[in-house]
C-alpha cells in the first residue's frame, strides 16, 4: 500500500508508530485496531501530510483542529451506533432520542482519520457491526464508504477507502 500512495499521489508519509505504540493506544481505549489500518500504522505510517482525506491522514490518536471543545468524551470501546447511512438534517421525524445518538455517532466506535474541511470527518469504526468500515460523518449526516452501501464504486473499508483516493476518483463516484 505504501508504493501504491507514493506512486500514485506523491504522498508525504509521517513515521510509523511502532507496535508497541499500537499496542498501547489499543490497551489504553481497550480496543483492537481493524487491518489493514493497523498494520499501516505500525509498520507503514501513523499519518500523512497529503492526504487521505483532503487536509491529511491523521494520526491514530489526533483529532481535527476543527473538532470543537466540547469537552465530550470519545469512548472507543463502546459500539459505534450505526449500521446504515442517516441524514438527521433531512429526517423530518427525529426521534426523543436522536440526541444522545447523535452524541454517540460523533464518539462511540470509531477514530477519526481526516477531514476534507467543513466538518466533513472521515471515521474508520473500531467497535460494532461496523467494524472496520470508513463512515463519512459531517454535521448534516453519516454514511458508509464502500460499493455495497451505494455513492461510490470503491472497495469497502481502509484499504478500499486508500485506493479510491489514490486512484484520484471523486469520494461519491456511483451513479
Amino acid at each position: 500500500m505504501k508504493r501504491e500512495l507514493i506512486v500514485a499521489r506523491a504522498v508525504c508519509l509521517a513515521p510509523s508508530t511502532s507496535s508497541a505504540g499500537v499496542h498501547a493506544f489499543e490497551a489504553e481505549h481497550r480496543i483492537v485496531l481493524p487491518e489493514p489500518y493497523r498494520a499501516f500504522v505500525a509498520e507503514i505510517a501513523d499519518g500523512s501530510y497529503s492526504g487521505p482525506p483532503e487536509y491529511g491522514l491523521l494520526s491514530v490518536a489526533e483529532l481535527p483542529d476543527d473538532w470543537g471543545d466540547d469537552e465530550q468524551e470519545r469512548d472507543l470501546s463502546k459500539p459505534f451506533p450505526l449500521v446504515e447511512a442517516w441524514m438527521w438534517e433531512e429526517d423530518s421525524d427525529p426521534s426523543e432520542d436522536a440526541d444522545e445518538l447523535l452524541e454517540q455517532v460523533y464518539n462511540h466506535g470509531s477514530i477519526v482519520l481526516g477531514t476534507d474541511g467543513c466538518a466533513m470527518n472521515w471515521h474508520l469504526i473500531v467497535t460494532g457491526p461496523h467494524r472496520g468500515h470508513v463512515w463519512l460523518i459531517s454535521d448534516v449526516g453519516a454514511v458508509p464508504f464502500g460499493a455495497q452501501f451505494g455513492f461510490t464504486t470503491a472497495e469497502p473499508g481502509f484499504a478500499g477507502w486508500v485506493r479510491h483516493w489514490a486512484a484520484n476518483k471523486p469520494w461519491h463516484d456511483a451513479a
